[in-house]
C-alpha cells in the first residue's frame, strides 16, 4: 500500500474539496502520519490495513493520550479510510466497529462581563502594540471570531458605514458579523499606528503585508499563535485566575450575549456553527449562571 501517495491525496481531497484550513489539514495528516509510524515500528506497513491493526494502535493511544485525543486521532483516522474506500483502495473500513471514547462533559472556558473589561483595558503606554492589542480584543469580544478567523482579516473586510465584517469561517463559509462601536473605535485607533509602522518599514526596503487588518513588528499578518500568547500576557497582568485564550473570549461573548437573553439561533449565526446542537452548550453555562443568581437573590432558595 503506497501510504505517501494515499496521504497526499488525501491532503488534495481535504484542501480542494472540503475547504478545511492549513492548519486543520497539517492535524489530519499528523494523526494519520502517526498511524503508519506505529505500522512501520511494528514491521507491518506494507499490504492492507487490517482491523487487527487499528486495534493495536487505538490500544497503543490509549497509553498516552486522553480520552479527547484518542477521540480526535480516531477521527482523523476514519476520515482517511472513508476517502479510501470511496476510492477502491480498501474493501472495507478497518476502523467499521471501533467506537469513539465516551467524551465527559466540557464546559467552555469564559469569563465574566468585569474581567473581560479588565482585559479589554490591560494594553498601556509601556506595550509597544497596545493600540493594535487593544483593537483585537474589542473586536473577538464584540464579533465571537475564531482566532484563526480573526488573524485571516483584510482591511477591507471591515465597513464601518454598516458596523460589519466579513468573516470567512469554516469549510471556507463566509458571514456577515457586527461589531459594536467599542470595537469600531479601538480599530480608528489603531489604524494610524498602524499606517506609521506599514511607513516606516517599507522605508527601510522591506516587504509588507498592506492587506492584512493585524500586522507583527515585521509588517505582515500577525499569526494565531500570537494572538494567543499576547491574550495570554494580558490576562495574566490583568489578575485574571482562568486559562484566558481567544477562544474563551468567543465562548465570553456567547455566554453573554445568551446571558442578555439573545436567541439562541441568532448566537449560532454569528459563531458560524453549522449545527444548532454545537451552539447548544453554552445554554448550560446559562443556565447555571441563572441558577446562581436565583440562590443568591431569592429569599426562599436557601431553605
Amino acid at each position: 500500500m503506497d501510504a505517501t501517495a494515499h496521504i497526499s491525496a488525501f491532503r488534495q481531497w481535504l484542501e480542494v474539496e472540503r475547504g478545511y484550513s492549513g492548519h486543520t489539514v497539517d492535524g489530519y495528516l499528523h494523526d494519520v502520519g502517526e498511524f503508519y509510524d506505529f505500522l512501520r515500528a511494528g514491521g507491518r506497513e506494507d499490504g492492507p490495513v487490517a482491523a487487527e491493526d487499528v486495534r493495536m494502535f487505538v490500544a497503543s493511544l490509549y497509553q498516552t493520550n486522553s480520552s479527547a485525543t484518542v477521540g480526535r486521532k480516531l477521527s482523523a483516522l476514519r476520515s482517511f479510510f472513508r476517502f479510501l474506500c470511496r476510492r477502491g483502495v480498501l474493501a472495507a473500513d478497518p476502523l467499521a466497529g471501533i467506537a469513539n471514547p465516551k467524551k465527559g462533559a466540557h464546559m467552555p472556558v469564559f469569563l465574566t462581563v468585569d474581567e473581560v473589561f479588565s482585559l479589554i483595558e490591560e494594553p498601556g503606554p509601556g506595550d509597544r502594540f497596545a493600540a493594535r492589542d487593544t483593537a483585537i480584543l474589542e473586536l473577538i469580544y464584540s464579533t465571537g471570531m475564531r482566532v484563526s478567523e480573526l488573524v485571516s482579516r483584510d482591511i477591507n473586510d471591515l465597513d464601518f458605514d454598516t458596523g460589519m465584517v466579513r468573516v470567512t469561517g469554516k469549510g471556507k463559509k463566509e458571514r456577515i458579523v457586527p461589531f459594536g462601536s467599542a470595537a469600531a473605535e479601538a480599530l480608528q485607533h489603531y489604524f494610524p499606528s498602524r499606517a506609521s509602522h506599514l511607513a516606516v518599514l517599507a522605508g527601510k526596503g522591506k516587504k509588507v503585508d498592506r492587506e492584512a487588518l493585524f500586522l507583527n513588528r515585521s509588517g505582515t499578518r500577525l499569526t494565531s499563535r500570537s494572538v494567543e500568547r499576547l491574550v495570554r500576557t494580558y490576562a495574566l497582568r490583568a489578575g485574571i485566575s482562568a486559562e484566558v485564550t481567544p477562544h474563551a473570549l468567543r465562548h465570553s461573548f456567547a455566554t453573554h450575549l445568551l446571558e442578555m437573553g439573545a436567541d439562541l439561533r441568532l448566537v449560532q449565526e454569528l459563531l458560524g456553527h453549522v449545527s444548532l446542537s454545537t451552539t447548544q452548550k453554552y445554554t448550560h453555562l446559562n443556565m447555571d449562571h441563572l441558577t446562581r443568581v436565583y440562590d443568591a437573590a431569592h429569599p426562599m432558595a436557601g431553605k
